[in-house]
């Protein structure tokens, strides 16, 4: 009997057989080329969907000793704000995907109905950077735009840390971070799916091997990628690997799904456990028979729905409590860039 819904099983059953290979060493190489060719990378003109919105792209410092780092920043035109800001970490398991193409989805589905700024941040990839390099660039990102807030006209008060599978992971690793740094400080963080634990130990990591999409043996791959030879180490930090972290008190309120038929699914739980015992607000769902993405490969399936609108209204509810302004609308305006942030768009289609 399978572990899917029926709807999400019809999905995965149309995938080819290429994408549901498990990520190895051996391919990895391949796998990286093919999604930066075939990955969706729409232009900042693409992104603007005909005067929707307003959108820009700033290079900004990255970490000491590091290259700078892209922000692809976009928010629905005419608003005056402040606005809160979703900062946004991309999926792809800390070796694929780019800042830009999750970005459609995000302001179709948030920015526009929720008056929300998004900043979505472009990495680097493993195993060329490794840990902490991307998380560091994704650090860097936050402190510049926490630093720039009245330029890019967004609410410092009111900022959610966001991102799906690794990118769940980064913001979840991101909020541990500024919190023992003492820097930005989060309204919320949104981990979707997010990929916390390096150690391959519990049982739904066991569980749903050779199932779905991605199992024990891609998530391995994409570990050691990140981590290199410090993977498997009993001290690797927490910010490494957030499910690692023995005190999670002091978070922001904090959303997290999953579903019940992915490896993600117990390391997840474990994490909202975990922030309930110490004390802090998490929202937990597991949505039954879904697989890694399952959103993504199938939108129209009714769990799809249901998984989305779950988000929304919890970052509805989020913004409520903070006493968000409801944005006014203004004339729509050309967005406004930084002088030394170089170009303001490239790649391929919008999704």
């Amino acid at each position: 009997m399978s572990p899917f819904d029926p709807e999400l099983s019809v999905a995965l059953a149309a995938l080819g057989k290429e994408s549901r290979e498990p990520l190895t060493p051996g391919n990895l190489e391949a796998r990286q080329e093919r999604d930066a060719a075939s990955r969706p990378r729409p232009t900042a003109e693409g992104l603007r969907a005909d005067g929707r919105f307003d959108v820009a792209e700033f290079c900004v410092p990255g970490p000491q000793g590091g290259p700078d780092v892209t922000l692809v920043s976009a928010r629905p035109a005419g608003l005056v704000g402040p606005l809160p800001l979703l900062y946004y970490m991309h999926g792809g398991a800390m070796v694929m995907g780019n800042a830009w193409s999750v970005l459609p989805r995000i302001l179709r589905e948030w920015a526009l109905p929720l008056g929300l700024a998004v900043i979505s941040v472009e990495y680097r990839l493993a195993p060329r950077a490794q840990y902490p390099g991307p998380l560091e660039d994704c650090y860097a990102g936050l402190v510049w735009a926490a630093g720039h807030a009245a330029e890019l006209d967004i609410d410092v008060d009111r900022v959610v840390i966001g991102g799906k599978s690794a990118g769940g992971g980064l913001a979840a690793a991101l909020a541990l971070l500024a919190r023992d740094r003492g820097g930005p400080g989060a309204l919320g963080q949104l981990l979707l799916c997010p990929m916390l634990d390096d150690r391959g130990s519990t049982f739904s990591s066991h569980q749903m091997t050779g199932l779905g999409v991605w199992d024990l043996t891609s998530n391995t791959t994409a570990w050691k990628a990140l981590l290199g030879d410090r993977y498997g180490a009993a001290d690797l930090p927490p910010y490494a690997a957030p499910a690692r972290a023995t005190d999670l008190s002091g978070l922001p309120p904090t959303y997290i799904d999953v579903g019940s038929a992915e490896m993600f699914r117990d390391e997840d739980v474990a994490y909202a456990n975990a922030i309930w015992q110490a004390g802090g607000e998490a929202e937990l769902h597991v949505w039954p028979g879904a697989y890694h993405g399952f959103d993504g490969l199938a939108p129209r399936a009714a769990l799809s729905q249901d998984a989305r609108n779950a988000r929304t209204r919890w970052l509805q509810r989020l913004l409520a409590q903070s006493g968000a302004r409801v944005p006014r609308c203004s004339t729509p305006r050309m967005p406004r860039e930084n002088p030394s942030a170089g170009s303001t768009g490239s790649g391929g289609p919008a999704t």
